[in-house]
Order: C-alpha cells, then sequence, then structure tokens
C-alpha cells in the first residue's frame, strides 16, 4: 500500500518532490502509527466491505476501521461478528487465491465494544486474522486499558511465526477523561497503562463526540471542534500528557461528521489558493468542496497538525483526499527539516532558511524537523511552488469528492 498509488507516472512527477513510500501491517509500529492517516469507518453490518476493498472501490482508501461498536445496533451484535469474519475470510481466501495481491490491501482496524468481545473476534478469526493490523478500543478507561493489552500482549506472544504483530488504537472518550476534576489523574494513568505496551499502541485518539454528548453538545458544520472550548480544554490537556516529543505517541485528531448541508457563516477556503492552482477549474472544485462542507475539515485538519495531531477519523468517502492532501509535507518544510537534521552537527546553532523567510534554530526546531521527514516518507514532499490544492484538484472531480 502507498499513498497516492492511483496517480499516473506523470502526474507523480509534476506534483511530487519526493514519492511517499511502500507499507504493509508488516511494516515497522512508528511507519504505521503515520500511515493510518483518514482512518474510514465502516459498520460490520455492511455487507458490501469486502467487495469494496477488493475491487479498490474507494479512491485513495489507505485505512479502514470496521466498526462492531456504535455503528451497529445492540441486537445486532452477533449478526455484526459473523458478517465481519465472513468477509475477512473473503479477502484472506482471494489474498491466497492470487486473486487479489496483499500489498495492495489497505490497513484494516476492527473497532470492538469491549476486552470480552475483542478476544472472542480474535478467535473467531483464527488465521484470516493475519491480514489486520490491529484493534480500535473505544471508552478506554483505567478500568479496561489492562485488560485490552494483555489480550493483545497474549494474541503477539503466541501468534506463529512471521504473522503480523496486533495493535492497539486506545480512544479517549469517557466522562472520567473530559471531567475536569479527574482528568489529569485519569490521564497519567491511562499513560501508565499504555507506556508498558508500547510496543502494541499505534496511536492514542480522541473521541469528540462522546465528549461532546456528556455536555449535550454537537460542532455545526462551520465550526472546527476547537471552538467548543470544554473540548479543545481536554485536548490540549491529552496533548500536554501523549504529545511530548520524547515519549513517541502519535495522537489522532477527532471525527468530521459532516458531509453536506445549509451554510451559515462564510467559506473558509481562500479563493485565490485554488486559482492560482487550477484556475477556472479550481474555482470550481474549490465550490464543491464549500458545498460539501470539506472547508470545515480541512480547517480543522490544519488546527490539529498545528497541535502535533496526525490522522483522523472519517466517515465518508469524500474526506479522504482532503485529509491525505493535508499531510503532505511542502517543499519547504522538507527543505527546513533536512537543513535542521543535517546541521545537527554542534557547529552551527541558527541557520536562516533555504527559502530566506525564517531563522532554523537546530535544538530547539529538531524534534519538528525528526517528525517532519516522518511525515515526508508516508505521506511525500511536494515540489517546490505547489500545495495541497494541487492534487485536490487534479483527477475526475466526482470520483474524488464523493459527490
Amino acid at each position: 500500500m502507498r499513498y497516492f498509488s492511483y496517480l499516473s507516472k506523470e502526474e507523480e512527477d509534476r506534483m511530487f518532490h519526493l514519492l511517499p513510500v511502500s507499507f504493509s501491517n508488516t511494516s515497522d509500529r512508528e511507519v504505521l502509527a503515520y500511515a493510518v492517516g483518514a482512518a474510514l469507518y465502516m459498520p460490520a453490518t455492511r455487507e458490501s466491505f469486502s467487495e469494496e476493498v477488493l475491487a479498490a472501490k474507494i479512491k485513495g482508501l489507505v485505512s479502514i476501521v470496521i466498526d462492531l461498536e456504535d455503528a451497529v445496533g445492540d441486537h445486532q451484535v452477533e449478526l455484526a461478528e459473523e458478517s465481519l469474519c465472513r468477509q475477512l475470510f473473503h479477502i484472506s481466501s482471494r489474498i491466497t487465491m492470487g486473486v487479489f495481491k496483499k500489498q495492495n490491501l489497505p490497513l484494516i482496524f476492527i473497532r470492538v465494544r469491549t476486552p470480552e468481545q475483542l478476544k472472542r473476534v480474535i478467535t473467531k478469526l483464527e488465521g484470516n486474522i493475519e491480514i489486520i493490523t490491529g484493534f480500535t478500543l473505544p471508552k478506554f478507561s483505567v478500568e479496561n486499558g489492562l485488560e485490552y493489552f494483555n489480550i493483545l500482549h497474549g494474541y503477539n506472544q503466541s501468534k506463529g511465526e512471521g504473522a503480523p504483530k496486533l495493535y492497539g488504537m486506545p480512544i479517549l472518550e469517557s466522562s472520567d477523561v473530559i471531567y475536569k476534576e479527574s482528568r489529569s489523574k485519569t490521564l497519567l494513568h491511562i499513560k501508565e497503562i499504555l507506556d508498558g505496551y508500547k510496543d502494541y499502541v499505534l496511536n492514542v485518539r480522541i473521541g469528540a463526540t462522546d465528549f461532546s454528548s456528556l455536555f449535550g453538545l454537537r460542532r455545526s458544520p462551520d465550526m472546527t471542534i476547537y471552538d467548543i472550548g470544554v473540548i479543545r480544554d481536554c485536548i490540549t490537556d491529552i496533548i500536554n500528557v501523549f504529545g511530548r516529543a520524547c515519549d513517541d505517541y502519535i495522537i489522532s485528531g477527532p471525527v468530521w461528521e459532516y458531509f453536506k448541508g445549509d451554510r451559515v457563516l462564510k467559506p473558509q477556503l481562500r479563493q485565490t489558493l485554488f486559482e492560482e492552482t487550477g484556475g477556472r477549474q479550481g474555482r470550481r472544485r474549490r465550490m464543491e468542496f464549500i458545498n460539501v462542507y470539506v472547508d470545515g475539515l480541512i480547517r480543522e485538519t490544519a488546527m490539529d497538525k498545528e497541535n502535533g495531531i496526525i490522522g483522523k477519523t472519517i466517515i465518508h468517502p469524500s474526506h479522504i483526499l482532503p485529509v491525505q492532501s493535508m499531510y503532505i509535507v511542502s517543499h519547504e518544510e522538507y527543505m527546513d527539516a533536512t537543513s535542521i537534521l543535517e546541521n545537527n552537527t554542534g557547529l552551527h546553532g541558527v541557520l536562516k532558511s533555504n527559502y530566506s523567510n525564517k531563522m532554523n534554530e537546530i535544538k530547539p526546531h529538531l524534534s519538528w524537523a525528526k517528525r517532519i521527514i516522518m511525515r515526508a516518507e508516508i505521506y511525500g514532499v511536494l515540489q517546490e511552488n505547489t500545495n495541497f490544492t494541487t492534487l485536490m484538484i487534479e483527477g475526475n472531480e466526482h470520483e474524488q469528492i464523493g459527490l
């Protein structure tokens, strides 16, 4: 699997200074942590998801979460588990038969409800579990965290030789995380749990929908999650605990829920940015994105990035391209990062950037530079004088934004 692999050689050469690398569920943990990216949720009761994966029907799909929790009714759990096992067997059998190439398989995760269900699903999947990258662990807490990761540890210790490691992605979304009186103690205790199983943790996910429900709130499509004060404050504390460069955790951003609706506030995408990249086509594409509320998603993803968050839960194919495009490293960022790393020799403290528009301080910017290089490896580096709108404008417009 590789980001933007659907582009032609000509398009790649025109857009990218450096292409993304390929990866699979056997890649190193650090690579996979960055590669999860825009994770598309689908209910396990969706009978077509295996065919959609095998036919590469969803353009640009790199990671998928098959949901056994909130997207499945309480009376559908058994049905959902049966559907999940049947469809993963279908994918696995096509790989075994040589009909489908394993290197084209997206990263597949399963969101379970409880540790008991995690154990049950692992048993039910048998050998087919080797096409899975891991599990998302909802309402992760001090009470259930150890049990979740003890199960994953048990599997990983007993799995067959050569079988991929199974990872966990805890979702922070419960009341003890967001309520102010318990937040700090809870986050620090959860971190203790994750530190003990760090090799099995891909990223820490933020469940802002459940957080919002505890206060009877829901952000409008004209706002970002950072505009809701109580959620913003909690995200700040999650970043403070898990976002420290020395700890090497990747934090994934909250879901964007909208894909169409009625607008109240003015659009948030600058016309000039699209016009300079694509002229009339760029203006038209900008309006299409505005009409499906992708402008709000882009703004929120930009806010995520500024706060050190990489990855986002998405619920509609129209969200894939905008989020992925935002994670591509700009040529300027890449030149700054490589300059900082190359000059980390003790001979320099500060250097003028290659673009002659800023000062790069070696020690203070070193951690940032390492993260940029890692992101560049997974998502690639844009050519000079291009920006994320280049990919958003190119190609079949209706296919790209899911109209």
